[in-house]
């Protein structure tokens, strides 16, 4: 097993950005940076989605590796607007679940978490 943590991405807590095992690349959840709060909706999805592929780069991977896909809403309404952005990243359309959630730490909006399969 190997940790991999990104420099481009803030340390949250007290695990790692993400941990290699095998040819598999788990991401732990990543929330918008804190300094979107007051951003819409598609910003902090898409810096959300920003930081997931900064954490994929330092792992050596990509969007284009990435095989299954949960995220978690605050408010399962925005999962059209959701889509339009999260559409961008992943063309290839991995296996995914959404969930609508009560709560996310730092009172985020929503979460990203990520399988990836590594190459080589």
């Amino acid at each position: 097993m190997k940790r991999i943590n990104s420099e481009d991405v803030p340390k949250a807590g007290p695990y790692s950005h993400a941990v290699e095992a095998g040819n598999l690349i788990f991401l732990s959840g990543q929330i918008p940076p804190e300094n979107v709060n007051n951003a819409e909706f598609e910003e902090k999805v898409e810096r959300t989605l920003e930081n997931v592929g900064k954490i994929l780069a330092a792992a050596g991977a990509d969007f284009s590796q990435v095989v299954k896909v949960t995220v978690y809403l605050k408010d399962v309404s925005k999962f059209g607007r959701f889509n339009e952005v999260y559409r961008r990243y992943f063309s290839h359309e991995p296996a995914r679940s959404v969930v609508e959630v009560s709560a996310l730490p730092k009172n985020a909006e929503l979460m990203i978490e990520v399988i990836a399969l590594k190459d080589g």
